[in-house]
């Protein structure tokens, strides 16, 4: 029988993973996709279990569709991320991020003064992209299991908190930062809702480096996210129509707080 454990925030291991690539036509419409998912190496069973938790979660139509999210990963790092036009801002206790995820080009402050010298500047990039790649996934996972370079096998049923699952693992093939990583998903056979994952810093590994849930699924704008990872929580999470350029320009602190309160779905 499966058993719980929650893993030690304080020894967290940081995991990268594979962003899908878009080509954006205009900002007033969904990007299209540059590459699709190769079912040939995943199992049809995990592929179709996989379907049924997009579904679950709200649809990859409406995934595409939503334009803005923001999030405060493990409440430490703020993200914000538009989706449409693929840029980003990630914001530490005394750093900021502002990059676009195609082009890689972008500006960063250290501790309120912006980082003018080229290979400084470089290495706040990197930093912010490979944030982004793991704070993302850690919120939106369930709409990236079918993304290009992605493996699904199915490895039978098991038990979560008492309810019944389906066990899928999932791996990568020449994709992201650490194609070597492999998770183990959860998902709850009646909601079809991803309730579980384990994490293997390299995918021979015997035993994972932590597992945890993911709780509280709610629904934000068109999609549900869940926000809860067991001893830490994701914060400010919210799904917007519209934001100020400012987010995506300016040093100047956001308050994501008062955005969700006022324009949040």
């Amino acid at each position: 029988m499966f058993q719980l454990k929650f893993f030690d925030i304080n020894h967290l291991i940081v995991c990268f993973i594979p962003a899908l690539l878009f080509t954006v036509v205009n900002c007033t419409e969904p990007p299209k996709e540059l590459a699709t998912f190769d079912s040939a190496a995943s199992d049809p069973k995990a592929i179709a279990i996989a379907e049924e938790v997009i579904e679950a979660s709200g649809g990859l139509e409406n995934w595409h569709k939503t334009r803005y999210v923001a999030w405060r990963w493990l409440d430490k790092r703020l993200n914000v991320w538009d989706k449409w036009t693929g840029d980003i801002r990630v914001a530490s206790k005394i750093s900021i991020v502002i990059m676009n995820l195609n082009t890689r080009k972008g500006i960063a402050w250290k501790t309120g003064t912006e980082i003018t010298d080229a290979d400084e500047l470089q290495r706040a990039l990197d930093y912010g992209y490979e944030t982004w790649m793991n704070d993302s996934y850690w919120v939106f996972m369930p709409f990236k299991l079918k993304d290009p370079g992605v493996i699904l096998k199915y490895l039978g049923e098991g038990e979560i908190e008492g309810r019944p699952v389906d066990i899928l693992s999932v791996t990568f093939k020449n994709v992201g930062k650490t194609p070597e990583n492999k998770y183990d998903i959860y998902v709850d056979k009646e909601s079809k809702l991803l309730v579980w994952w384990d994490y293997y810093m390299d995918a021979t590994d015997e035993k994972p480096r932590f597992k945890m849930p993911w709780k509280n699924y709610q629904r934000y704008g068109d999609i549900w996210l869940s926000d809860d990872r067991g001893l830490r929580k994701h914060t400010d999470l919210g799904v917007f129509e519209e934001l100020p350029a400012s987010v995506f320009e300016s040093f100047e602190r956001v308050d994501l707080t008062k955005l969700i309160e006022q324009q949040a779905l």
